[in-house]
């Protein structure tokens, strides 16, 4: 298997992976209350959606072969795209929306864990 497939092979189990973590806290805090349940699921989506962009992006540049240090700006500027569009997830979730901030916090936080601990997991299992 060459390596641009393994990659987009490990990109897709985290983000499915970080889906079902934000599901699954999201469903656990609604037990408590369904407001709970909607800010943690929207904490998630906070984190999960900018993530889902940035692999769709990725994914269609891959096969397009950048200029020379064009791969660097196109990373950061997908980095810094990432960050304003949670911020405004974010933004959005607790002033609009006024989602509960405790679930939102911890369920947007677990999902990052996981986006930094699923891909040493998945590659030491391999």
């Amino acid at each position: 298997m060459s390596v641009s497939l393994y990659s987009a092979k490990l990109a897709r189990t985290v983000l499915v992976i970080q889906l079902v973590t934000f599901v699954i806290i999201g469903a656990l805090f609604a037990l408590k209350d369904v407001t709970w349940g909607a800010s943690a699921i929207a904490g998630g989506a906070a984190a999960w959606l900018p993530n889902v962009l940035f692999m769709f992006l990725a994914w269609r540049l891959q096969d397009q072969t950048p200029a020379k240090g064009r791969v660097a700006w196109s990373f950061a500027f997908g980095e810094v795209f990432k960050v304003f569009m949670t911020v405004i997830l974010l933004m959005v979730a607790l002033g609009v929306f006024g989602a509960v901030f405790w679930p939102l916090a911890i369920t947007w936080l677990s999902v990052l864990v996981v986006q930094i601990v699923a891909p040493a997991v998945i590659n030491n299992k391999g």
